[in-house]
């Protein structure tokens, strides 16, 4: 009997000092396996046991964007999928819907946020930016008023900056990917 009564100690104490798996982290999981990439776009995990904090590269194959690579790190909390992902684009680039601190303007990753919206919901919305940019609702507002007053002036200054030039006295980092 005292054999058993350590046995079941032992076992407990062992899950005590095993981390138990959140919520979040199962919804996340279920997301990530679930996840029908594009070849335009990859994941990167840095660290492999840590399932809420990962990057998404985009390298867009048609549109303005066309031979760049973007970055954006993803932070997820606990309170996902209640709360939406923290997204934001890592290089700063020339884009009327991210500021220059990398914020992201996706409806989604705001008010529309629903709990049955998943990480695929939100890469798609990300990777569509890249092939409509919207000046309608914009973070960056000068890069908004070049797109609605001259999308040829737009397109040039996307060029520009995307090999890390200066745009209206803005220096950004070079996307381009070397082929």
């Amino acid at each position: 009997m005292i054999k058993i009564w350590s046995m079941k100690k032992n076992s407990e104490e062992a899950a005590k000092r095993k981390p138990k798996t959140s919520a979040a982290q199962i919804r996340v999981q279920k997301d990530l396996t679930e996840l029908d990439l594009p070849g335009t776009m990859r994941l990167e995990h840095p660290d492999s046991a840590d399932l809420l904090n990962f990057y998404l590269i985009i390298s867009p194959d048609e549109g303005m964007y066309k031979g760049g690579e973007f970055r954006f790190s993803f932070a997820i909390n606990n309170n996902y999928p209640h709360e939406p992902p923290k997204v934001k684009c890592i290089p700063k680039i020339y884009h009327p819907n991210v500021d220059l601190e990398g914020n992201v303007c996706l409806n989604i990753l705001r008010e529309d946020w629903k709990p049955v919206l998943n990480l695929n919901s939100v890469m798609v919305g990300l990777q569509y930016l890249f092939l409509e940019p919207n000046a309608e609702d914009p973070l960056n507002k000068e890069a908004a008023e070049d797109l609605r007053r001259n999308r040829d002036t737009f397109a040039t200054n996307v060029r520009s900056s995307m090999r890390g030039g200066v745009v209206k006295g803005i220096e950004y980092d070079s996307v381009q990917v070397r082929r």
